[in-house]
Order: C-alpha cells, then sequence, then structure tokens
C-alpha cells in the first residue's frame, strides 16, 4: 500500500478570506486601541506595520496572520486571548457599523 502524498496549499475553490471573522477581529482591535486613546497611526508603529495594513485590518478587509495577531496584542498590551475572545464575543453578537 502506497502512502498518499499530501498537496501543499487548500482545495481548490475554497478561499482564505471570511469576511464575518475578519470584520469580528478588526472591530475588537479597534475598541482596544480606542478604549487606550492610541491614534491609529501610532499605534500601527508600536505593532511595526503600516498604517494602512492596520486601517485594512480594524475595516476587517485583511485576516492577519498569527504572528501579526501576537504583534497587535503586544502593541496594546493584552494577550492574543483577550483579542480572540473579544472577536469571538462580536461574533456571536454582531453589531451595525
Amino acid at each position: 500500500m502506497q502512502k498518499p502524498t499530501i498537496q501543499p496549499g487548500r482545495p481548490a475553490g475554497t478561499s482564505t478570506y471570511e469576511s464575518a471573522p475578519a470584520m469580528a477581529f478588526g472591530q475588537a482591535v479597534r475598541a482596544a486601541r480606542v478604549a487606550q486613546a492610541i491614534a491609529q497611526d501610532e499605534f500601527a508603529a508600536l505593532a511595526g506595520i503600516s498604517r494602512s495594513h492596520m486601517g485594512k485590518i480594524e475595516r476587517g478587509e485583511h485576516v492577519p496572520t498569527l504572528p501579526l495577531i501576537l504583534k497587535i496584542s503586544m502593541a496594546l498590551k493584552i494577550s492574543a486571548a483577550e483579542l480572540i475572545a473579544a472577536t469571538e464575543s462580536n461574533l456571536r453578537n454582531p453589531t451595525e457599523t
């Protein structure tokens, strides 16, 4: 019996972008940043990413990678777990923006 080969990547037709989680994460980041009274450009610099990229994350136009989530949580001085918990809460209780 021959071992099946593993194909890299995701199955055909699947997408890496899911708008609901992206929007929920962006809302969580924005809420935490605003609660700390940090301007977006200052916050982006603290996280080590461009302001335009941070804007895309906060608007839910980009799904950040794990390393980026960790950078964001460190810049906010909260745990990544808190940020994900806020994201989960936003998914359970969506609000119109």
